[in-house]
């Protein structure tokens, strides 16, 4: 199988690419990317391929997929995939159960930037976060970028990728979970109390929490600013969210 020698996040030419995608398993599989104007009995085969495993496939120009793989021989198709193995959501609020353990546990709805990620695991890591939960689609995995920039984080704190975010809140509220998620509109931050079994949701860099998803939250949280810019970094509202809970934690 023809991995990238100079980034082994990717697995591109056909062969290699189509293979991966019948053997291997979707969790492995971070996003899928497909060359505008290939062969249309090509594009069909991959198109059933991930939509049997559920992934999404992202059309894009020949230039993108050069640049991902170094100009690498892709012939059309490269495959984004996992460099580190995720943790299973059921099988960690089973243990967190059985050890009668009130966690604290932090979903990211969107977050794209794989040094947003990295940063953000670092903080979690530090603040003693149970475990996040990210989407599988339109959103980084763990990447090589991910790892760095987490300096060492990201083997300490649990990843679970799900397919579906409110559903996940809706099956985790039924077992007393409670959430919070960050709006414009929200309660001052620092009256926070994330004690109890509590789930932090920070939304994409641009767009923030999903209508469907901020809809599910127990109570909306914001930090107030009195400067001329009225918005924060991903990484940086979630290290001053986390730093909260911390306090409201550990009292």
């Amino acid at each position: 199988m023809d991995i990238n020698s100079t980034n082994p996040d990717f697995v591109f030419g056909r062969h290699a690419a189509v293979d991966y995608l019948k053997e291997m398993d979707q969790t492995t599989i971070n996003k899928v990317f497909l060359q505008s104007g290939v062969q249309e009995d090509f594009a069909k085969e991959v198109f059933g391929l991930a939509k049997a495993k559920g992934l999404v496939v992202q059309t894009v120009p020949k230039t993108k997929l050069d640049q991902l793989v170094d100009r690498g021989n892709h012939q059309g198709i490269v495959l984004a995939i996992a460099s580190f193995a995720y943790a299973d959501l059921d099988e960690l609020l089973a243990d967190f159960e059985a050890r009668k353990h009130d966690p604290f546990i932090l979903m990211l709805d969107g977050i794209e930037d794989p040094h947003n990620l990295g940063s953000i695991l670092r903080t979690a890591d530090a603040t003693g976060v149970d475990a996040i939960i990210i989407p599988k689609h339109r959103a980084t995995g763990l990447t090589g970028v991910v790892a760095k920039t987490s300096t060492g984080a990201i083997d300490h704190v649990p990843v679970a990728r799900v397919t579906n975010l409110v559903q996940t809140v809706k099956k985790m509220k039924d077992q007393g979970y409670w959430f919070f998620g960050t709006a414009m509109n929200g309660d001052d931050y620092r009256q926070w109390n994330a004690k109890g079994k509590a789930v932090l949701v920070i939304g994409n860099e641009g767009k923030g929490i999903s209508k469907l998803l901020l809809e599910q939250m127990d109570q909306k949280l914001t930090i107030p600013m009195i400067g001329h810019v009225q918005s924060l970094n991903a990484g940086v509202a979630t290290g001053i969210l986390l730093y909260q809970m911390f306090t409201s934690r550990e009292g």
